[in-house]
């Protein structure tokens, strides 16, 4: 079997159970598993393969918990760019119907490819459109590409515009073929087993998109299978609104009503979540991943991931689409987070280092893990090293675990998922990056020139 060997890391974020940070740190993992952690004198001598991360800062490989992968096609279109949440959606809603599956599959790709090149290891994704045969599948074939632990969602959209929903009547699916589909693409692609690669959630978008029954009709297929349940809540004001207004009871309650809580359950923003709702996620174990940049872009407001925090509620980060992001950098998103938090709550509201937290342990719970998120024996080689000799960190010596989420964002030097490298000198190794930035700037401005 393979074995790996991380040596001589000016630091080593462990993320264990006691938070070490070992200087002069590193690991020694077989076939992908870590064996041993400490400082670098106490480990193997050689490996197979064999890192030296002198002048380098290693943390666990980040996680992002809500992405749209495809909207990378879709950056800064000039009638979104000033819009709130639903104006956003139905600006683009016709742009992204005229994607196929070539637009999922690239746009996949380059996603994931700057996703990792930042220190990402493992991601979520929520494609909740198939328009002009599009599938799930063309995400999961660029995942394996690329190398990256990938929790692809199959998303549905079923209430149009004529029976009262947001998305164009084109864009929505019938609910039996949506139901059909993700038994379809469970089946042949999750992967339950420790150390997975990729593992099958079900998505229904958001409540103004989905019927009652499609809701409550996933969550038990979900179960049935064993699988993760995803999807968008409270995530403004005219979402809190809607809620009111169609069903009579806020986002919380329709989503307990309905059996959208509990550790199966991860919610995307959750920005208008009230007290109550905030104990009902704690006692259910009910996820949230927050994306603060895109709730900033958007005008959503300012999630209140301290009271979320304190009172025991499972949170992530996610980077959310890059259409409403136009960035997907999980350590911006973790000093983003961090930066709200205290212009809501004062200057300790969030710590440099529970910001990184969430980006990693916070993570792996969140998308329901117990083999990633830290550096420890029996826990995936996943990891990022980040160059402490970058511009970024210059004059940061005073605390460079801090440093990561106040100063940069930095992006990553080198990157293992698995125990393979699949970053080294801030690039991707495992795809033909620019051959893929090519087609993918092609596919735009084929969008582009069919817009306007």
């Amino acid at each position: 079997m393979p074995t790996l060997l991380i040596r001589n890391a000016d630091i080593l974020v462990t993320m264990d159970a006691a938070r070490r940070e070992i200087p002069g740190g590193g690991l020694f993992a077989r076939d992908g598993v870590i064996e041993q952690v400490g400082p670098s004198a106490e480990l193997p001598k050689d490996a197979d393969v064999t890192l030296d991360m002198t002048g380098r800062i290693v943390t666990p490989g980040l996680i992002n918990t809500h992405h749209h992968l495809y909207q990378n096609l879709t950056r800064v279109v000039p009638t979104a760019q000033n819009a709130l949440l639903f104006g956003w959606l139905q600006t683009l809603y016709p742009i992204w119907g005229r994607m196929g599956p070539e637009h999922i599959h690239v746009s996949t790709l380059v996603g994931l490819m700057e996703l990792v090149e930042t220190g990402c290891t493992t991601s979520s994704d929520h494609l909740y459109m198939f328009p002009n045969g599009a599938r799930l599948d063309d995400s999961i074939e660029a995942a394996v590409e690329i190398g990256v632990r990938f929790h692809p969602t199959r998303g549905s959209m079923s209430i149009g515009q004529s029976q009262g929903g947001l998305p164009p009547d084109a864009l929505v699916e019938r609910e039996d073929a949506i139901l059909a589909d993700c038994r379809r693409v469970i089946e042949a692609f999750n992967d339950p087993t420790p150390f997975s690669m990729v593992r099958v959630g079900v998505a229904p978008c958001s409540p103004f998109s989905v019927s009652r029954g499609l809701m409550k009709d996933s969550a038990d297929l979900a179960r049935s299978y064993g699988v993760g349940l995803h999807t968008h809540l409270a995530e403004n004001v005219e979402d809190v609104a809607y809620s009111l207004k169609t069903f009579g009871a806020r986002p919380g309650a329709y989503a307990e009503a309905l059996g959208w809580c509990g550790p199966d359950v991860w919610h995307a923003h959750c920005v208008q979540l009230d007290a109550g709702e905030i104990g009902l996620f704690a006692r259910t174990g009910t996820g949230v991943a927050h994306c603060p940049c895109s709730n900033m872009r958007l005008g959503s407001g300012v999630a209140p991931v301290r009271e979320m925090i304190d009172a025991g509620v499972t949170v992530g980060l996610g980077v959310d689409g890059s259409a409403s992001n136009d960035s997907a950098h999980m350590l911006n998103e973790a000093r983003q987070a961090l930066l709200l938090q205290r212009v809501s709550k004062g200057g300790a509201a969030l710590t440099a280092r529970e910001a990184l937290e969430l980006a990693t342990l916070g993570g792996a719970k969140t998308l329901g893990r117990s083999d990633i998120g830290a550096l420890e024996p029996g826990k995936a080689a996943d990891l990022a090293a980040f160059d402490l000799g970058d511009v970024a960190f210059a004059g940061a010596q005073w605390d460079p675990v801090a440093a990561l989420v106040f100063c940069g964002p930095a992006r990553a030097d080198r990157v293992v998922v698995n125990g393979r490298v699949v970053v080294e000198g801030g690039r991707c190794v495992t795809i033909d990056r620019e051959k893929a930035l090519l087609r993918h700037g092609m596919l735009a401005r084929q969008l582009v020139n069919d817009a306007f």
